[in-house]
């Protein structure tokens, strides 16, 4: 069995909202924990706010749609820890130009795949060597049930209205993403598995009637991120049950 007592966790994103939270649970099981953000005044505080609570934190500064930013934060951590043991790729944006696809801004979905899917791919592929490293490394992609062509499918799910062109066909392809690294790093021992956080009150989204706290949507992410070694690869895990595709 490898020790995981102690390992070094990147989440993007994480400066308020599900990657906060995601950090504070990781951080909680005495794992380093590195808050990536675009914002550097926020990303700060936000470690900061970790560190009073006793918790092993450091700001990164990392904006998943800016590649030198991607690339400086990989040299830093190789240079101040040596290795990434767990990524939670969860910096992600929506847009009130998103919609059904005979109205949605085309400028407007370009960026929404820009940052929700190119900037996943980016920032893994440039910490890839660095979870390599790791003993046995750990992928969350942060997905969404949006992204789930068989609940699209549904003509009776409950959020099929939302018909949002960019940000679930982003979050689609993400899902396709994490099913072919799965196969691509399975003789590794690194697990990879989109997430569904379930619907949240988030800056993202506002919330609204039903939104679950975001202590409850941090639950899919760190349940993916702490995976023991027996653990699935390639899946699409929900809080409490796997997703459909």
């Amino acid at each position: 069995m490898t020790d995981h007592s102690s390992r070094i966790a990147l989440i993007t994103g994480a400066n308020k909202g599900i990657g906060f939270e995601t950090a504070r649970r990781i951080g909680r099981h005495g794992h380093v924990v590195l808050l990536g953000a675009r914002d550097p005044a926020r990303g700060e505080a936000a470690a900061t706010t970790l560190k009073e609570e006793g918790i092993d934190a450091h700001f990164v500064h990392l904006d998943v749609a800016n590649r030198a930013t991607i690339l400086a934060a990989a040299r830093d951590i190789e240079r101040r820890f040596g290795r990434l043991d767990i990524l939670v790729n969860n910096a992600g944006v929506s847009s009130p130009l998103d919609g059904p696809l005979g109205k949605a801004d085309l400028a407007e979905v370009r960026r929404l795949f820009e940052t929700n899917f190119f900037g996943t791919l980016e920032v893994t592929q440039a910490l890839l060597p660095l979870l390599k490293k790791a003993p046995s490394a750990r992928i969350v992609n942060v997905s969404s049930g949006l992204g789930s062509l068989a609940l699209n499918s549904d003509p009776d799910w409950e959020y099929g209205a939302i018909q949002l062109t960019g940000y679930n066909s982003a979050k689609a392809a993400l899902n396709m993403a994490t099913v072919l690294l799965a196969k691509e790093l399975k003789s590794t021992g690194i697990k990879v598995n989109s997430v569904a956080p379930g619907f949240t009150a988030t800056d993202l989204n506002g919330g609204g009637p039903g939104a679950q706290t975001v202590e409850e949507g941090a639950e899919a992410s760190v349940l993916a991120a702490l995976l023991p070694d027996d653990g699935p690869t390639g899946g699409f895990l929900g809080r409490k049950e796997p997703e459909p595709w």
